[in-house]
């Protein structure tokens, strides 16, 4: 699996010729990494007499944060093996007339898999980023710039996942599902948007 290999051989085979994994993957690691990142600013909140007023809502960002962190890792994997699935679908014979069309079948349906696993993976790093947002705010001062990093890593993953979204609607034939999943990102790039810009102003305001 890829998540567990040691990080020098992930980017060893991150940089082959190989073409998973690929942006699909490093956008959810992006993602977990900002939910890691969270989680470790909820942390160093916890348990401190400063931040006592906000203990409650640290430790449900906290567990809210490690559930997404594992999410997205299982999603590093998971990418690769839908672009895998794609290519296989691709490499189906096609010599009759049901083969074609079993082979059609199998690659739309590949495909939109493909499509919606980034597309989880956009709504997870959405969720990690307003985490981040909300630790860098209550969170405490001294990590404010890991829960600011945290909330990049987010925004990175969120977009990176589009991405992959958006390039495999270009060979989907559904018209209702490319038109369902558009307007999914739209609301979702909507969010982020906002999302962003406060984590932005706040760090300025609390870093520097």
């Amino acid at each position: 699996m890829l998540i567990q290999m040691k990080i020098t051989d992930f980017l060893e085979e991150l940089g082959s010729n190989s073409p998973a994994p690929g942006g699909g993957s490093i956008a959810a690691l992006a993602g977990s990494l900002g939910g890691a990142l969270s989680a470790m600013v909820c942390r160093l909140t916890t348990g401190n007499s400063k931040y006592a007023e906000v203990q409650s809502e640290i430790e449900a960002m906290l567990d809210e944060a490690d559930k997404l962190t594992s999410l997205l890792a299982r999603c590093v994997d998971a990418d690769t093996e839908a672009f895998n699935k794609v290519m296989a679908a691709y490499k189906l014979p096609k010599a009759t007339d049901e083969e074609k069309a079993a082979r059609s079948e199998a690659i739309q349906k590949a495909m939109q898999h493909a499509a919606n696993l980034p597309l989880d993976v956009a709504e997870c790093c959405l969720k990690v980023l307003a985490i981040s947002g909300r630790v860098l705010i209550i969170g405490n001062a001294n990590a404010a710039s890991d829960a600011a990093v945290a909330g990049l890593m987010a925004h990175a993953g969120l977009h990176g996942a589009l991405y992959n979204v958006k390039i495999n609607l270009g060979s989907i034939k559904d018209e209702i599902f490319v038109t369902a999943t558009q307007a999914k990102i739209k609301t979702i790039v909507e969010q982020d948007k906002e999302l962003h810009e406060q984590l932005l102003a706040t760090a300025s305001r609390v870093i520097g």
